[in-house]
């Protein structure tokens, strides 16, 4: 398992940069969910909510880059909320989507929590493994059509699972 070496600040110059990873990941880890005959990739839509949040106050984006000057995965998250967390196809399985979020968390505050895509197996098996529990709450996805999101939290050791907003 090879964990990224070199994680460093997004900057806005980033944005296009996140978008283009997030498309590529998405388009092998999701396409059951967002197939792109029927749901092309909105990369103008992500591009600009990158920069939105590349921009907003209290949120850290970290990316780690590529030999090549390519990303090769990322992290967003404020003191509460893991909001994006990706990793190019080509890491995939080594490590990189674990160190990642033991990052964030290291920086978030107590039961930091998610969202994730119910249908997103995948993801939803790291979280869980690495200790986050769904709470029960759903929401409708930001993209069309739209699929169900679940929140996770995650508890100290030995805390209590609790499902209140705060």
């Amino acid at each position: 398992m090879t964990e990224p070496a070199d994680v460093r600040p997004a900057t806005s110059a980033d944005a296009a940069a996140l978008a283009e990873l997030e498309r590529e990941s998405n388009l092998l880890a999701l396409a059951h969910v967002f197939p792109a005959d029927d749901h092309p990739f909105p990369t103008t839509e992500v591009e600009d909510r990158w920069r939105r949040v590349l921009a907003e106050p209290g949120v850290t984006v970290e990316v780690v880059d590529g030999s090549g000057g390519e990303l090769l995965a990322f992290v967003a998250y404020d003191e509460r909320v893991l909001r994006h967390l990706g990793v190019h196809p080509t890491r995939w399985r080594r490590g990189w989507g674990r160190a990642l979020v033991e990052r964030a968390v290291s920086h978030m505050g107590p039961q930091p929590r998610l969202w994730c895509l119910v249908d997103n197996a995948g993801a939803r098996s790291l979280y869980e493994r690495l200790g986050w529990r769904p709470t029960g709450r759903e929401q409708p996805a930001e993209w069309p059509p739209h699929p169900a999101e679940i929140e996770y939290v995650r508890n100290e050791p030995d805390g209590p699972l609790t499902t209140s907003v705060q």
